[in-house]
Parts: structure tokens; C-alpha cells; sequence
């Protein structure tokens, strides 16, 4: 891992984003860590490299292919992949931004802690099968799930990462340039021989990444000769993991013939099982702060800052405390006054600076006057305001959006519900501290400060009881959990309770987020349902009567 230099860490692409550290680098291309001074966060930049000994015109195909990929994957909205913010140009050549997340690959945890558990490996098949089913429903394919493009963060978040961005020029460069798709240790047979990539190619990808999470080794060779390894995976045996739970799973996976694999949906259902604990429960603090102190490699996430620069010392009678940059001014500084002229004193200047005043007033009240006479209107002022200066902001406008909610053991659960237009929806699911999975369906405001949440667990009851959800869910968060109204029961026929919480979160910058939810858990049948609305704390007195009270009496269980 290289440092970057002084002039690196002053880059700022598009005039906007502000390089700060390397990430990770490879032969096709370098990842920062960066700043987005315009909306003012942190983001990572993925800085477009052409490999040793390509041609102008790969250089050219390979800028537009990063295009043209960008484009289908900002469409990727889902809890398990890093989300693209943009695609930003520097001298002609690409720069693609996407979420920055404070995580770790499964690789490096893989290399400190050796093979994971069979729950810890579960929940990573889970969530990068759910990410691969947003994928392929919406056209995309993404060519290398290998655990160094799993990113596992403290707090539990599972996301992959890496979709297809920059890869190789084409297929045909494998032939062409001797560039291979993928990486070879978890390369597809199919496209190890030059066929073309198709989504079961990503399949073959988990099984190969549940195989090394188990057994803490790629099931072939990845420090070897890559062509040795191709040809391994194309005319070799497919290796086997020790029996264990995910076994069946990882070699219907990992079939030669693409036909033969297991689909997404099958993998999640015999993974449900096995999914009894969240994610930030399985995946401890500690093993992050073990992973902490490693030097990161190229497939690693975690944010390397170079050394911060000593503060210039202040000069005599100059305060060391300083209100923060307010950044420039709409408009120029007012030019700064001209010395009096040589000869004439102090007194002599004010006084003909007065006399100036008082004939441009009275020139200026005097064409007033003449214009409103003229005009035949009174001189005086009018007795009352003709009207009022203040715009009202438009109301928000709601239509009714339809939901899917159905579990992963095919229980069909459709709803609707009227939310605002401009929200947008997210499909993901979770697992609460010693609960059922649920699916959980969300709808976020532009801004990303409010959301409405529409979670569910089929098959809840008779197993498990409301009180149990409530206990989990203020368990989960622990201290940063505070009930701001004790759960009331719920008094329009619902079997359920309303409640509002708050909880607690540390910014990027280390300041205290408060955010408020409002929220109704009842039951419908043997399903268990939570709807809630989430909103900064400031906002919570007007978001009950504007958000909470307009959406939740309109949602509805349609199947």
C-alpha cells in the first residue's frame, strides 16, 4: 500500500470530491478515500486505469464501457450493495463515486481469524444472495463476488461491492490480450473456457466465497500460476468443503454445468435456518478492532488517512479560536475606501460628505414626490399592506405504492400504503437478536432524513409473542435506544401496540444523531407487522401530524 503523496492528497475531481487516501490499487485501477465538499460527506472514488499494454482504442472502449456500466447500476438500490452516487469526468477520463462504508473484506477477517462459523457464513451468503437477486432482476450481472468484494462493517451491514466497473475491455480480451474475467480462484468454469458471462457465473462466485469463508482457503490455488488455476478450474475436479450444514449448499453452487446450480431463492431458503442471530451479534467489535491494526491490501475498505498536518502556530495577538470558514461570499468585498485627498483636514471631508448626502436625499424626495403627483397618487404612505411577501412551501403530495413483503419460505405477504412521491423504495431483510428473520420494505425521502418502514415476519406466532419484538428491538440497540411514549395498546381493532423511540448515532464528524420513530406492531394472522416513520428528533412534532398520522392509517395488508 503506497502512500500518497502531498499533491495526490490535494486532488479534487470535478471540482467537488477531494482525494484524501488510497484504499486499495490494482492493475485496473485505485480507490480513494474521499470528500464530497458539495454535499459534504464522505465518499469513495474508484479512478479508471487502462492496464500495461493496452491500445488507445481499449483506452477509449474501456471509458465508455465504465460508462455505460455506471449508468445500469445506479438503477442497484438495495441494503446489500454499496450504492453508486455518480460518475464524475477529470481530463477527459472517468472517476466513479460510491458509497464509503467503515468496514472491512471478508478477506481480511478471513486472514485474521482464520474459517468463520457456520452462522457467520450464513449470514454472509444471505446477504450477498439477496444483493445478487437485486442484481439479476434488474439486468446485471456482476462477474467477480469473491470475499474481497464482501464488506462486512461493525454495526453488521453485509454489502457487495464492485459491480463489473472497469473489468476488462470486453470478453474477447481474454483471447485477445491474455486478460482474464474475474478473478482467477473464483472464476466460473464456463467463463475460465471463453464462453460468455451469464448471472449463474455469479453463482458459482458465492459457492466459491461460502467455500473459502468455511475452510479459510479459495477451493483452488490463488497464489499460483493464474493460467494453472484456470486450467484447474476448467478441467479439474470441483473440491469439496467438509461436511458440514452449508456443504449441500456450497456444491449446488459450485456445479460445472450452470444448469445444474442452485438459484438464488433456493439458497436463501436453506439458509433461513441457520439465520437465528443479526449480523452486528455474529460479527463482534473485537474482530475489528483485531483487524485494525493490519496494513490493508488492495482488497480491503478500510480508510488509511495520511498523517494529519501540524496546525500554523498563531501569530502575536492573533486569537487561537476561530469561527469555522462560512465559504465564499455570494458577492465581491465592498472596495475599501480611498484616503483623503492630500491637503484637506478631518473636518473639512465630513462636512462636504454630509452636505453630498443631504442634496442627493433631497434630490430623491423631491423626484418622488413629482412622480406620485404625476401619477395622481397620495404622497403619503399607503394605510395598509396590499399583500403578504411570505410563500408558502408546496404541500406534499402522497400517492398510494404497492409492497412485497413475502419471506424467504414463500409466505406472500403484499401490502400498500400512500407515501410521498419522491421517496424512494428499498426491499431488504434482517434479522432481529434472537428473532425470525424478517423482510422489511422501505420508502426514504431525497435527503435521506425520513423513512417509512414496513417490516414483517411470517410464521411469528404462535412461537413468539409482540412483547419478545419490543424487548428485541430495544435490545438491539442497547443504550443508544430511549422510549420516549411506553407502548400503548393499539385501539383500531388492531391486536398490537403504538409506541415512539428514539435512538442514538455517532455522525462523521463524531456528533450525537437523534432520530425519532413512530411506530404500530400488531398481528395479521400468524404474521407479525411493524409500521413505523423515522425522522430527525427536531422534526418529530410536525412529522407526527404531517408523516406519521397521514401514512399509517392508509396501510393495508393486500395478500
Amino acid at each position: 500500500m503506497r502512500v500518497p503523496t502531498e499533491s495526490e492528497d490535494s486532488r479534487v475531481i470535478a471540482g467537488r470530491y477531494r482525494l484524501r487516501s488510497v484504499l486499495g490499487s490494482g492493475s485496473m485501477g485505485t480507490v480513494w478515500s474521499a470528500y464530497d465538499e458539495f454535499l459534504q460527506r464522505p465518499v469513495a472514488v474508484k479512478e479508471i486505469r487502462l492496464p500495461p499494454g493496452g491500445t488507445a482504442g481499449q483506452a477509449d472502449e474501456l471509458r465508455e464501457r465504465t460508462l455505460r456500466e455506471a449508468r445500469a447500476i445506479a438503477v442497484l438500490s438495495h441494503p446489500n450493495v454499496i450504492i453508486l452516487h455518480d460518475v464524475a469526468r477529470e481530463d477527459g477520463e472517468p472517476f466513479v463515486v460510491m458509497e464509503l462504508l467503515p468496514s472491512h473484506s471478508l478477506a481480511e477477517l478471513i486472514r485474521e481469524h482464520g474459517p468463520l462459523t457456520v452462522e457467520q457464513a450464513a449470514a454472509v451468503g444471505d446477504a450477498v444472495a439477496a444483493a445478487l437477486e437485486a442484481a439479476h432482476a434488474a439486468g446485471i450481472t456482476h462477474r467477480d463476488v469473491k470475499p474481497g468484494n464482501v464488506l462486512v462493517a461493525d454495526d453488521g451491514r453485509i454489502k457487495l461491492t464492485d459491480f463489473g466497473i472497469a473489468r476488462n475491455v470486453s470478453e474477447a480480451t481474454m483471447t485477445r490480450t491474455g486478460m482474464t474475467l474475474g478473478s482467477p480462484a473464483y472464476i466460473a468454469p464456463e467463463v475460465a473456457s471463453g464462453k460468455a458471462v451469464t448471472p449463474s457465473a455469479d453463482l458459482w462466485g458465492l459457492g466459491a466465497t461460502l467455500f473459502n469463508t468455511l475452510e479459510g482457503h479459495p477451493p483452488y490455488d490463488a497464489d499460483g500460476d493464474p493460467l494453472e488455476t484456470i486450467g484447474k478450474v476448467v478441467k479439474g475436479e470441483v473440491p469439496r468443503p467438509s461436511p458440514g450444514p452449508l456443504a449441500h449448499v456450497i456444491a449446488g453452487l459450485m456445479a460445472k454445468e450452470p444448469r445444474d446450480r442452485l438459484s438464488l431463492r433456493e439458497v436463501r431458503q436453506q439458509l433461513y435456518p441457520m439465520l437465528t442471530k443479526a449480523p452486528r451479534v455474529l460479527f463482534s467489535p473485537e474482530m475489528f478492532q483485531q483487524a485494525a491494526g493490519r496494513r490493508a491490501d488492495a482488497t480491503d475498505t478500510r480508510e488509511m488517512s495520511p498523517a494529519p498536518k501540524p496546525a500554523a502556530k498563531p501569530t502575536a495577538g492573533e486569537s487561537q479560536e476561530l469561527a469555522s470558514d462560512p465559504g465564499p461570499l455570494p458577492f465581491g468585498p465592498a472596495p475599501a475606501p480611498k484616503p483623503a485627498a492630500p491637503g484637506r483636514g478631518v473636518t473639512a471631508t465630513a462636512v462636504l460628505t454630509t452636505v453630498t448626502i443631504l442634496l442627493f436625499l433631497i434630490s430623491a424626495a423631491g423626484g418622488f414626490v413629482a412622480a406620485r403627483v404625476i401619477g395622481a397618487e397620495p404622497v403619503g404612505p399607503p394605510t395598509k399592506q396590499s399583500s403578504s411577501t411570505t410563500v408558502e412551501p408546496p404541500p406534499t403530495k402522497f400517492e398510494r405504492r404497492t409492497g412485497d413483503a413475502s419471506s424467504v419460505r414463500g409466505q406472500d405477504a403484499t401490502f400498500s400504503v400512500e407515501v410521498p412521491q419522491d421517496w424512494t423504495r428499498f426491499t431488504g431483510s434482517g434479522v432481529g437478536d434472537n428473532l425470525p428473520p424478517s423482510t422489511l420494505v422501505e420508502w426514504v425521502s431525497p435527503d435521506g432524513a425520513q423513512m417509512l418502514a414496513v417490516d414483517h415476519i411470517g410464521g411469528f406466532f404462535p412461537g413468539y409473542t409482540i412483547d419478545q419484538y419490543l424487548k428485541g428491538l430495544a435490545s438491539s440497540r442497547g443504550l443508544a435506544y430511549s422510549q420516549v411514549r411506553p407502548a400503548e395498546r393499539l385501539t383500531d381493532g388492531k391486536d398490537g401496540y403504538a409506541l415512539t423511540y428514539r435512538t442514538f448515532d455517532k455522525g462523521s464528524n463524531g456528533s450525537q444523531i437523534s432520530r425519532t420513530t413512530f411506530a404500530e406492531v400488531f398481528r395479521f394472522n400468524a404474521s407479525l407487522w411493524a409500521v413505523s416513520v423515522t425522522v430527525p428528533t427536531e422534526q418529530e412534532n410536525t412529522a407526527r401530524a404531517e408523516l406519521y398520522e397521514r401514512m399509517a392509517p392508509t396501510f393495508s395488508i393486500t395478500g
